[in-house]
Parts: C-alpha cells; sequence; structure tokens
C-alpha cells in the first residue's frame, strides 16, 4: 500500500488548521505542493511584484524542504499569474531556483487569485530521488 504524509512545514500550520489543506501531500515518492503564494507566516501579502515572487518561491522551498526534496527534484510546475506583463521577471525569479534542472512548465492567465493583493500562484509536483 502506497504511504500517504502530509507536508506541513513550521510556520504553515496556519494553512491547514484555517484553510483545511495540507501545503504538501507526499504519496509514495511523489510529492504535490498545493499553490504556494507570496504572504508570510502570518498571511500577509508580500508587497512589491518581485519581493512577492521570491516569498512564493521560498513557500515552495519549505514545503520541498519539509519533504526532504529540493528544487531539482521538481518535476512538474504550473503557475498562474494576474498580469501575464510579468512573465519575463518571474523567469528571472525562477531561474534563481531551478539551478540545475529544470522542470516541465505552464504558466496560466487569470483574473484572480485567493486573496486580495496576490499576483502569481505556484504548484508544483516533485519525485523524490529523481
Amino acid at each position: 500500500m502506497t504511504t500517504r504524509r502530509e507536508i506541513i512545514p513550521p510556520g504553515m500550520e496556519i494553512i491547514r488548521e484555517r484553510f483545511h489543506y495540507a501545503p504538501g501531500l507526499l504519496v509514495g515518492d511523489t510529492l504535490h505542493i498545493a499553490g504556494q503564494v507570496g504572504r508570510d507566516a502570518n498571511l500577509r501579502v508580500i508587497e512589491g511584484t518581485e519581493a512577492q515572487m521570491v516569498q512564493a518561491f521560498e513557500n515552495v522551498k519549505k514545503v520541498l524542504t519539509a519533504a526532504g526534496a529540493t528544487f531539482d527534484d521538481v518535476v512538474d510546475m504550473t503557475t498562474y499569474h494576474l498580469d501575464m506583463r510579468d512573465l519575463q521577471l518571474f523567469m528571472q525569479v525562477k531561474d534563481r531556483y531551478f539551478t540545475n534542472r529544470v522542470p516541465a512548465w505552464t504558466g496560466v492567465g487569470v483574473t484572480a487569485l485567493a486573496m486580495p493583493g496576490l499576483i502569481v500562484e505556484i504548484k508544483c509536483t516533485a519525485v523524490l530521488g529523481t
């Protein structure tokens, strides 16, 4: 039977408690990371386009680390953008985190995200030990 474990990094407990979902779910050796956005542990939206993008990637990193993975283990990434004109900046930030292996990537333009002020959301799938 495949094992299933919730991944809730320190500082993300409020997500499980308030919104009733896990930031990550490890099923066997596959890590499913819920969409991560540019907000801090107190759910405050980070100001500034680049700073918010960095925070979203840092939140992905927290989930990866808690599961024993790295960005090299990410095999698929879907990103949701309020303004596709920010895509070039997003790619520059992304390249700071994916320095070795790159994932398959789909970028989608959307009209809204879960909280006012959010500009990007990052959802990933990682396979540990690849």
